[in-house]
């Protein structure tokens, strides 16, 4: 297995792969069984990053979701599954995030564990105090600088599961550690903060869950990225390489809007694209690609801030459009400047291009997208709406229309509530 590195990647993932692990309920009666745990990383897509690197110590797993974390794992309840070099002894890895994507994976280490079911995950990483640049970022076209990480280093970033370990089973778990939301910029102070944003996603079959397509290379650029969503929440997003070939993996069952960002580009949506356990899911092949129509953009900028204050609000903003067409989906976002509580956004000024998934192959002579429009004034074109959210308040939202206002503007209050 070759990793794929890129340039300016837009997230990174965890592999997690439980083997005789399977599904999720009950298990109550498999207490006295046990499975191996093995763990793995893998990819998704950055913001203006050379390279994330992150060093991971262990993993642990637990059967309680509310269970404390313990250093000297004085509480048996947790199971340790340590990271190992290529002795098999353990020893942190330092691993670049974004060398990881389309589908590329890191395998890490395994354990034997109890059966039953596991409700929380702690990933501990290493901390700069101990292994110098232990945890750094690289800004594209700079240096390598220090990445600040939370007490969650000692503590592990926590990540609720609902995974059932069952005697003579497989199965697996993919943790989102999506790098574009996780590294915040402090002002212009060089400095850099880590924010985590994880997430779960059981593997069922390591042989399917996936979307695959393939771009035209003349419409991408260090900026394109591609992401299967539902419900305007990305499940999954990936940069493509330089063929153009993109590869979503591993996706839950279900029906998904195939996404296609690309600054100077309109935004391509497909609608009903299938993920199952029985095989990959292909969108087109490399003789027939997905083109992106050529658009011109507006940016909107903005603040956010926490009881009047902008430091360290530790917000994202999101920037949703809705398409008259349907559904809504999810353009861009990304963590406010941990200093000044701002961001911008470039976004399409042209009408989303909209297609229906039908089996694209080999076979297929091309795949026409269309404008999303009801009527001729019946568009979506150049109209968003942003939502800014800071865990525990209530998400905040303001719409914009940047065919009459270019650059667009909104500013987002927040206030913490009263004991």
């Amino acid at each position: 297995m070759k990793p794929l590195s890129g340039f300016m990647r837009s997230a990174a993932l965890l592999l997690t792969s439980l083997a005789l692990l399977s599904g999720c309920g009950g298990g109550d009666d498999t207490s006295s069984s046990t499975g191996t745990l093995s763990v793995a990383m893998t990819d998704a897509p950055a913001c203006g990053y050379d390279n994330v690197f992150v060093t991971v110590k262990e993993v642990r797993v637990h059967q309680d979701a509310d269970a404390e974390y313990t250093e000297d794992a004085e509480d048996p309840g947790w199971q340790v599954i340590p990271v190992v070099n290529e002795f098999n002894e353990p020893e942190p890895k330092r691993i670049d995030l974004l060398t990881l994507t389309n589908g590329a994976v890191l395998e890490l280490g395994e354990t034997v564990l109890p059966a039953g079911t596991y409700t929380q995950m702690r990933l501990v990483l290493a901390s700069n105090a101990d292994t110098l640049m232990a945890n750094a970022v690289v800004p594209t076209g700079g240096s390598e600088v220090e990445l600040t990480t939370p007490s969650g280093q000692q503590t592990g970033l926590k990540m609720n599961l609902n995974v059932t370990v069952e005697p003579d089973k497989v199965a697996k778990v993919v943790i989102d550690f999506d790098a574009c939301k996780s590294v915040v910029k402090a002002g212009n102070s060089g400095q850099y903060l880590l924010k985590p944003v994880l997430s779960a996603t059981t593997l069922i079959n390591d042989m399917a869950q996936s979307i695959i397509g393939f771009i035209d290379t003349n419409h991408i650029d260090a900026t394109t990225q591609v992401s299967a969503q539902s419900g305007g929440v990305v499940a999954k997003a990936t940069p493509p390489d330089a063929t153009g070939k993109f590869v979503l993996y591993p996706v839950n069952p279900g029906s998904y809007d195939l996404v296609i960002t690309s600054t100077g580009k309109a935004t391509a949506v497909m609608t009903g694209v299938p993920v199952t356990v029985e095989a990959n899911t292909y969108v087109g092949s490399d003789t027939v690609r997905i083109g992106l129509a050529d658009s011109l953009t507006g940016e909107a900028t903005a603040s956010v801030t926490l009881d009047d204050d902008a430091k360290n609000t530790g917000a994202t903003v999101r920037v949703m459009q809705s398409l008259f067409g349907g559904p809504t989906v999810e353009v861009a976002s990304m963590p406010v400047n941990a200093l000044s509580g701002a961001f911008t956004f470039t976004l399409p000024l042209g009408s989303p291009q909209v297609t229906t998934y039908a089996a694209y192959f080999a076979d297929t002579t091309a795949i026409v997208f269309a404008p999303d429009s009801v009527e001729p004034l019946d568009t979506a074109a150049g109209k968003y709406t942003l939502e800014a959210s800071i865990e525990g308040l209530t998400p905040q939202i303001a719409s914009i229309n940047l065919l009459t206002t270019n650059p667009a503007a909104a500013s987002f209050s927040f206030t913490t509530p009263a004991p």
